[in-house]
Formats: C-alpha cells, structure tokens, sequence
C-alpha cells in the first residue's frame, strides 16, 4: 500500500493537468508550448546533471537490458500473433498493435515514479532503458514494417531512426552528461544550480504535461482493440519482464527498475508510429488513455509484486 500512497500524487499531477485542457479549456497551443518546455529543456537539465556526476552513481548492470528488452520481444511476437489470429490484421497493423503492447511512457511517467518510490539510486538503471528503449523499439517496428510491405529492409529507413533517435534531447542529454562524467569535472557551481532548479520543475509538469495530452484522446475507437493492446501492455509485459530479471537474478532494485518500465501506460511514441504507418489511429489513441486511467492502479501493483524497496 505503500506504492499506492506514493504515486496517487503522481496521477493526481496527471489528472489535474486533464482538467486544465477540458475542464478550464486551456487551448492546445499552451499544451505545445509546455510539452516542448518539459522535452527539450526541462527534462535534459534534469538528465544531464544526473549523469554529469555518474562517478558517484550506483554501477548499473547491464543484464537490466537483457531482461527489460528481452520482455519486449516476448510480448511483441505474442502480440503480433494475436492480432493476426483474433483480429485478422496485417503485417503492418500487427507490427503497431504489438508495439502498443512494449512501449511504455518511461519519461513521462517513469522517471517521476522512479524517483518517487525507488529513489535517486534506481535513475542511472532507468537512463540505461531510455537510452536503447526509443532506438530498439522504433528499430523493431521499423524493421518489421519495411518487411511487411516490401519483404526487404531499407537502409536509409533505418538510418533515418538511428539519426533522430540519437539527437533525441533526452537521449542526448543522457549521452553528454555522460560524456561530461568522464571528464572527471565537477559542473561550475552556477551552473549546477541553475539545472537543479530547472531540473526540479521537470518532474512534475511533465505529468502534467501528459494529462493536457490525453484531453486530445478518446476512448471509444476500436474498444476491442485498445482492451488487447492494455492486457498486452499492463499484464503481460511486466510479467514477461520479472519472469526475465528472475531468472537473470537481477538485484531487488534492479528487478523493481525493470518491471517498473515495463508495467507503466502506453508512451505516446505508439500513436505517432500509428500515425506515420496509417494503421489503428483510434484504438491506439484510446489505449494510452485506458492504460494511463487503469495505470494508476496496476503499477503500484506491479512494483508491490516484484518487491520494489521502497526508499
């Protein structure tokens, strides 16, 4: 119950920032204006002082991506066969749907709850994830497109998702602050403060950000559809994922990290594939908000079940 007490305030964050777009009706420029605050400055200042000073951090195993992505392409092939033998979808519509089932929303929501419930020391294990999860992911469903409707691989496809997944402010900001790291020097100490205190903003309006998102989302389109890709995302992905750092014997942090990732909401990156390849607008859009609204609930779950130490 702990974990349930924890993160309440967290999707209270986001529920208010809902209200403000439907309730209050703050326009959509202001949603924009903030969503572009929170991904290019705010997170990065945050990430950046981070791993700035990685010398001092927790070493961080790498078999966390062994058992985080291993996870993934369990539930993605399952995924893929379940939307082509219950739904009769085709090799592209497949390739979303179970992409809606392992990409998870692990900067907006899974770096306030990490550091809420698991503390600074679970964040470098969680800016490991953030690092691959964008370039593997869209890699995989890159990959499994281009095969789908040509039966071959593009290479400048591939190039192109390399290229924005690497200057990616988050991903970027991780990468330099580590770069930085290895220097050996400290950060000026006005700059130091000026990214804690940008950084300190950065936590919660991005859930609030999140929930102005939402607003723009339904839930009706394709409720069939959405329910699977939830069950996909919300049961079998963490379970997938523990079953995996189990068997590696992660440490208990290590474990919490990973089934954290893997039982948070749909990221909105899955709606941005389903917009680019044409293929489940609606019912994707209505997962991220069933799976938001259930997350609530199941991701206390989850973290209680893996036995996340609580800081």
């Amino acid at each position: 119950m702990n974990f349930v007490g924890l993160t309440a305030p967290l999707f209270l964050l986001v529920l208010f920032g809902y209200a403000l777009s439907r309730i209050a009706h703050w326009p959509r420029a202001a949603t924009d204006a903030l969503t572009r605050f929170v991904f290019t400055v705010a997170m990065p200042a945050l990430l950046f002082r981070l791993m700035s000073d990685f010398s001092r951090l927790p070493p961080v195993d790498a078999r966390i991506l062994v058992a985080f992505f291993g996870g993934c392409l369990v539930v993605y092939v399952l995924g893929r066969l379940l939307a082509r033998s219950v739904f009769g979808m085709d090799g592209v519509s497949q390739s979303v749907f179970a992409m809606g089932g392992i990409f998870s929303n692990n900067v907006l929501l899974g770096l306030p709850i990490a550091h809420v419930t698991l503390g600074e020391a679970a964040l470098p294990a969680v800016s490991l994830v953030l690092v691959f999860n964008s370039l593997i992911l869209w890699t995989l469903v890159t990959v499994s497109v281009e095969w789908a409707r040509h039966r071959e691989l593009s290479a400048a496809g591939l190039l192109k998702t390399v290229r924005g997944v690497v200057t990616n402010p988050i991903v970027g900001s991780i990468l330099l602050g580590t770069a930085w790291g290895f220097t050996g020097l400290a950060l000026p100490g006005v700059v130091d403060r000026t990214l804690e205190m940008i950084g300190t903003a950065a936590l919660p309006l991005s859930l609030i950000v999140l929930g102005m998102g939402l607003a723009e989302f339904g839930l009706r389109a394709g409720w069939r559809v959405s329910a699977a890709i939830t069950g996909l995302k919300l049961a079998a992905q963490p379970l997938a994922v523990w079953g995996i750092a189990l068997a590696l014997g992660l440490s208990p942090l290590d474990v919490a990290v990973v089934v954290l990732m893997a039982a948070l909401p749909i990221g909105a990156n899955v709606y941005l594939m389903a917009r680019h390849f044409d293929v489940l607008g609606g019912p994707v859009a209505s997962s991220i908000v069933l799976t938001t609204a259930l997350g609530a609930l199941t991701t206390p779950f989850a973290l209680a079940l893996a036995g996340a130490p609580v800081r």
